[in-house]
């Protein structure tokens, strides 16, 4: 299979991803209900406590509500960002793409990831109870630094005998990190909030944590070239289908379970 996959097809392939995301997005943004999936993002401050006094400061913590989310605008922003990208590789920015896959590397897609997985995992948190402005940014974050650290991987290995996997390595940590904060949530869901959390948000927290780590898996095939993963072509294409099925997957689990009317 591998052997039949050349940088003209995955051009055409890039255009038909193009128009899945961005049908889904155009679909998502119509069939939703704008009165389900708001959110309200919070930010904490540091304030005086009841009884305080010149002589005994009692200090407390205090919240506010300083903007609203739809969680309809995030799955509409993931799949944007990635039909963009599809469609600007597949035209303005065709021959630098097929010669730097040639290569062994492609950039715009490690700087999508960075925007649509961060945002996917954005809309993953606010579903798991995380409203904070600064934990959200924080989770954006580290999946963004996750992604760059993929571009980093096959930026740094570029015409290298012996691997690197120390960007490899990073990426997994600061990767991970997000998902053991939503986990936490989750628990203290169970512990403190008598299991409200809806059944489908953990469908969603399982099957996307498989399916991101579904492309870490395939860096890792490409790098230690086992079976059709020696053609850097095969895994393009992979990560080209997971990074349509993991948004599909998770767009309509939210849509299902917050969105529909």
């Amino acid at each position: 299979m591998s052997r039949h996959i050349t940088t003209s097809g995955l051009v055409k392939f890039n255009l038909v991803m193009a128009g899945l995301h961005a049908v889904q997005a155009l679909a998502v943004f119509l069939l939703s209900d704008p009165g389900r999936g708001v959110w309200n993002v919070t930010v904490n401050n540091l304030t005086l406590g009841p009884g305080s006094t010149p002589d005994k400061l009692v200090l407390a913590s205090a919240t506010h509500s300083i903007l609203s989310v739809h969680l309809a605008y995030i799955v509409v922003a993931f799949f944007v960002l990635s039909a963009a990208a599809h469609l600007f590789v597949a035209t303005v920015y065709r021959k630098r793409y097929e010669a730097n896959i040639k290569r062994g590397i492609n950039k715009v897609r490690w700087i999508e990831y960075a925007l649509s997985a961060s945002t996917m995992m954005v809309g993953i948190a606010l579903l798991s109870g995380i409203y904070d402005l600064s934990s959200l940014l924080m989770i954006f974050g580290l999946t963004a630094i996750m992604n760059l650290m993929g571009l980093a991987m096959e930026v740094y290995n570029q015409g290298r005998e012996k691997i690197s996997w120390l960007a490899y390595n990073v990426g997994a940590l600061a990767g991970m990190l997000p998902w053991i904060v939503i986990g936490i949530y989750f628990w203290a869901g169970e512990v403190y909030g008598n299991g409200e959390i809806p059944t489908f948000v953990y469908y969603i927290y399982v099957s996307i944590f498989i399916f991101f780590n579904c492309f870490a898996a395939n860096m890792f095939l490409q790098y230690k070239k086992i079976g059709p993963w020696k053609n850097y072509l095969y895994g393009e294409r992979v990560y080209i289908i997971l990074s349509l099925v993991a948004k599909t997957l998770l767009a309509w689990q939210v849509f299902a379970g917050a969105l529909r009317p």
